[in-house]
């Protein structure tokens, strides 16, 4: 469970071993056990007394700029574990081992976009076209990823990438065949988001990257030192490379929305720019769905977790791989 604060003005202090939500609506009162993390957007405020009350729980406390991306976080200072981890993560970057763990990363990418397609495309043939063609330019890229082979990932990051990005570009150019009119967009777009449809997606990506980062922290790793994406100062890298396994999560949440047409007009704002964010009740509807999905309990290589728990413990198993890699 989760305590995300999204309205402006919105206070979370604590009292008597509870913390308290204070908005325009009133103050309501919730214990600290079940919580996992604190989540606060643009214009609200934590309190001293519920920051060490969540310290107090190991809860990880989250702030958020206006995409939903993690821009700062407090945590316990029991969060993660030895050293020797991230010392191995260092040797692992630069290995063999870290060529074939990304080309398996984004091996799977591709074929979860592929599995997505192929679940949803039911319509036309001018839709079933179009879905055999990607999967046959993906089916290309798969192959070619294959047969990669490097001692070191920076010798194979150019290549890597572009088929990755040119995978990428077809999948998307199908989903958003899948959309209604509305929704429907050129390109992919960030930073700002051009469409709607991809102001959505931004901001479930956002908080994916949020729940991934902690989930890194969590298991001993640091986010970032990564292996494929590219090292700019202050980019947490590692949490770049993982949610490439997970980003199907998000893009089926938003692509269930927006064909159950689950936004209004005053879900979004469209500034003189052209450009498209998401609005108040937008991030809400986006926050309680992405939350609810990942609360759902699957099963993933033969484990029934929710899909929180999933996140945590691949997080785990990478930080043990690498432990007792030879490197």
């Amino acid at each position: 469970m989760e305590i995300i604060l999204n309205s402006y003005g919105c206070l979370l202090t604590a009292k008597q071993g509870q913390f308290v939500v204070e908005n325009t609506e009133g103050k309501q009162a919730i214990p600290p056990e079940g919580i996992r993390q604190i989540v606060l957007m643009r214009g609200t405020t934590i309190s001293s007394e519920a920051a060490r009350l969540a310290v107090e729980h190991d809860i990880d406390i989250v702030f958020c700029d206006a995409h939903g991306m993690p821009i700062a976080r407090l945590w316990n200072v029991k969060f993660g574990s030895i050293s020797t981890i991230r010392q191995k993560q260092i040797s692992f970057a630069f290995s063999p081992l870290a060529v074939e763990w990304i080309k398996d990363v984004i091996t799977q990418k591709i074929k979860n976009q592929q599995n997505l397609l192929q679940a949803l495309c039911h319509g036309t043939p001018a839709l079933q076209r179009e879905l055999q063609a990607a999967l046959r330019k993906s089916n290309d890229y798969l192959n070619k990823i294959a047969q990669l082979q490097a001692l070191c990932v920076s010798d194979i990051a150019p290549a890597l990438r572009g088929w990755e990005g040119a995978a990428t570009k077809a999948y998307f150019k199908v989903l958003s065949l899948l959309l209604p009119e509305t929704y429907r967009f050129e390109s992919r777009s960030q930073h700002p988001a051009k469409d709607r449809f991809n102001a959505v997606l931004n901001y479930a990506y956002g908080m994916l990257y949020g729940k991934i980062e902690s989930a890194l922290i969590r298991a001993g790793l640091d986010p970032y030192v990564g292996v494929f994406h590219r090292e700019n100062y202050n980019r947490p890298v590692l949490v770049f490379d993982v949610i490439e396994l997970f980003r199907v999560w998000a893009d089926y949440v938003c692509l269930y929305l927006c064909r159950q047409q689950a936004f209004i007009d005053e879900c979004f704002l469209k500034k003189e720019d052209g450009s498209f964010w998401l609005e108040d009740l937008g991030r809400r509807i986006v926050i309680q769905s992405m939350n609810d999905y990942l609360e759902e309990v699957i099963e993933w290589e033969g484990l029934s977790r929710s899909r929180s728990q999933h996140l945590l413990l691949y997080a785990r198993r990478l930080a043990q791989y690498l432990l007792d890699a030879d490197l």
